[in-house]
């Protein structure tokens, strides 16, 4: 192999690793923001949510002969 097949090599292997580096860091930062957006609803839900003014003897049993 001569030194431009050796110099050509190492390139490609270096450029496959940086894209390989650059396309992990960009999943962990959409998984990122997909946690933060869920974090989100899930408190919106949370506070917009009434708190429920029923009986407290209703939801006890369950009618299992209907």
């Amino acid at each position: 192999m001569d030194a431009m097949g050796i110099a050509k090599l190492a390139t490609s292997l270096a450029d496959t690793g940086l894209r390989q580096e650059v396309g992990m860091t960009m999943l962990k930062k959409a998984q990122d923001i997909q946690a933060s957006s869920a974090a989100q609803l899930l408190e919106a839900v949370q506070a917009s949510a009434p708190a429920p003014n029923l009986p407290p003897h209703l939801g006890n049993h369950v009618n299992t002969t209907a």
